[in-house]
């Protein structure tokens, strides 16, 4: 179990809708929340004014005090990128943070902060593009190759704690590979959950814990590029939250030839993504 829920502003406005949703899912989890607040531009000519952070920190607390949490308040100078993959080294958090307002040919050139924080950051993330609450739908996507272990075990406490219901999704992929696993899963794609293949057997353990936990919970298969088709199911189905894995390191060599699902979902999802690293043991 996590330590706290660690939420990250700027003093952007826009870090708002994090704000309020990380103390949601403290209070729904019962943890801590950790707000660190980093001052990213340093501008000595402007000492006597009014810092951003203050004003969100002060409306931070409001809400703090008014949803019963127990809060800490931590203030550090640099930017995101540098000072949060260090930081969150010091505890087990799970962190939370929206869009920092990069500038646009920042983004185009390094890409979003987003991306650099999944692959250095080992805690899970909810990222919040956008504030959903309260949250009465969850997506869990499930790879079948284990890599979303955790991510489905934190949404499903998530669901049980806030009775949301769920929906366990698979993607099948264009395949051009013929052998009986990969025929299994084309032919079967709509009812995977009764195959024996590897995400068949992910898909009925799923629904195990979710029914043991007395959650209303179905099954979705779709067809075609994974992250069009996660991307298409969230608006469809009008989803609250999106629970998605890593890959065992985002180092691997699967990384070199296989998208990074998880930013692409992040970057392009309208609603909250929760993501977790495969862990060993």
């Amino acid at each position: 179990m996590a330590s706290d829920v660690l939420i990250v502003t700027n003093g952007l406005k826009e870090t708002w809708p994090a704000i309020e949703q990380g103390v949601w899912l403290a209070s729904t989890l019962g943890l801590k929340v950790s707000l660190l607040g980093l001052t990213e531009v340093q501008n000595p000519a402007a000492i006597d004014d009014r810092h951003p952070l203050e004003g969100l920190f002060e409306r931070a607390v409001g809400l703090f005090q008014q949803q019963g949490v127990e809060y800490s308040l931590e203030v550090r100078n640099g930017s995101a990128e540098e000072i949060l993959p260090q930081r969150v080294k010091q505890s087990d958090s799970i962190v939370v943070l929206g869009p920092l307002g990069r500038p646009q040919i920042k983004r185009m050139i390094t890409g979003r902060s987003i991306r650099q924080f999944l692959e250095e950051i080992e805690q899970p993330i909810l990222y919040v593009p956008q504030l959903k609450l309260p949250v009465r739908k969850i997506l869990i996507c499930l790879g079948g190759l284990g890599y979303e272990i955790n991510a489905e075990h934190l949404a499903m406490q998530v669901a049980m704690k806030s009775r949301a219901d769920v929906t366990l999704l698979h993607i099948v992929p264009p395949m051009d590979l013929d052998y009986p696993t990969a025929r299994a899963v084309r032919e079967n794609w709509q009812h995977l959950e009764q195959t024996n293949t590897p995400v068949g057997r992910s898909l009925r353990q799923a629904l195990e814990i979710a029914k043991s936990d007395g959650l209303t919970v179905t099954v979705k298969g779709r067809q075609g590029n994974v992250v069009e088709e996660i991307l298409a199911e969230v608006q469809e189905g009008k989803y609250d939250l999106v629970s998605m894995g890593s890959s065992y390191s985002v180092h691997s060599l699967r990384q070199m030839y296989s998208a990074n699902v998880t930013s692409e979902i992040s970057d392009g999802s309208l609603c909250p993504v929760l993501t977790a690293r495969y862990k060993v043991g």
